[in-house]
């Protein structure tokens, strides 16, 4: 069953000082944003996190997750596209997380039909939800603090 919460995830690689993030296409329309999912039955969020991780680039090993403070506030109607988490929900909170990656090769799954690594100026372009707007912004810094 569908817990009550959507994850979040942005890969990212770090090499020669230079941060690249991996932002995704979705098969089912025509936008880009990070790899995002539900929580399951009594997952924590980072659980979940992991697992659509997983599930949307074939990565499980060698993968180092970063808990951000960005969460925000989603319609259930944009998430799922109904009540089906019960009449009574109507807003559900996005956790959000950087995903430290050491290779670029990513095995997508069919909700995408192909991904991009860019820096984080052309990568937060092309995002169209403002809450992958700003989770990638706080991973972006959270990041360049941490090279510097």
């Amino acid at each position: 069953m569908r817990a009550p919460y959507q994850v979040l995830v942005f890969p990212y690689i770090i090499k020669d000082g230079l941060i690249e993030f991996a932002i995704f296409n979705r098969s089912d329309s025509d936008y880009w944003q990070g790899i995002a999912g539900g929580g399951e039955d009594e997952e924590t969020p980072i659980e979940a996190a992991k697992r659509e991780l997983f599930e949307e680039t074939g990565i499980l090993g060698n993968v180092s997750l970063k808990q951000l403070d960005s969460i925000s506030s989603l319609s259930v109607e944009n998430v799922v596209g109904e009540f089906l988490l019960g009449e009574h929900i109507y807003v559900i909170k996005e956790y959000c997380f950087g995903a430290h990656f050491l290779t670029k090769d990513i095995t997508l799954s069919k909700e995408h039909l192909q991904y991009k690594w860019l820096p984080f100026e052309e990568a937060v372009k092309n995002l169209k939800w403002d809450s992958n707007k700003t989770a990638l912004w706080e991973l972006n810094k959270r990041l360049l603090k941490q090279i510097s």
